[in-house]
């Protein structure tokens, strides 16, 4: 089974710096919906490079492997020299993750051109994927809202099982998360 990943961007989520402690909580997150996949059959993890979820689940997927050494992850960029605009931290992190990543490509051979190619990114991953795992929450729109468009317009041709975990099921995880690390502190000392 191959599953797209996406989601919220960092700055969307309000993060700030890779110690934020919301990224912890997402990647917790992240982590159990993919162990809930690994019992369902996933072998590969497909997502993008867009700094946020799909970077996030990168490193996601490497601790994962510790346990499923079978699992793989692909990134799938839209376009060649994706990210080549950023920062230097931020292309020096996505050239990192894609070098941890068991296969990466650009879906298009063309540096960016227009949106066409981002619909076409789409449709390429509806058809290299078996289903796919947002965080997202229509209540709080971003850029996700696009794919998440697509996805459900695809399902009425397709039977194409869609993942979503919105806010509520966020701090359903915080709170997981929290009791976990309470109980390990109390267990370790």
């Amino acid at each position: 089974m191959r599953l797209w990943v996406t989601g919220y961007r960092n700055y969307e989520l309000g993060t700030f710096g890779d110690q934020d402690p919301k990224i912890k909580v997402i990647k917790f997150a992240l982590k159990q919906a993919l162990k809930t996949q690994l019992d369902e059959g996933l072998e590969w993890v497909i997502t993008g490079g867009q700094l946020g979820i799909e970077q996030w689940v990168v490193s996601v997927v490497q601790e994962l492997k510790r346990d499923y050494p079978n699992l793989k992850v692909a990134m799938m960029l839209p376009f060649k020299n994706f990210g080549g605009q950023w920062q230097s931290k931020n292309q020096e992190k996505l050239h990192d993750l894609i070098a941890q990543s068991d296969f990466a490509e650009s879906v298009s051979a063309q540096e960016y051109q227009g949106s066409e190619q981002l619909r076409a990114y789409q449709q390429f991953m509806l058809s290299h994927t078996d289903g796919a795992l947002l965080i997202y929450d229509a209540d709080y729109p971003g850029k996700t809202q696009f794919d998440s468009q697509i996805i459900q317009a695809y399902q009425k041709k397709t039977p194409y099982p869609l993942t979503q975990i919105d806010m509520m099921a966020l701090q359903d995880y915080a709170t997981e998360y929290e009791e976990q690390r309470i109980e390990n502190i109390i267990f370790d000392e």
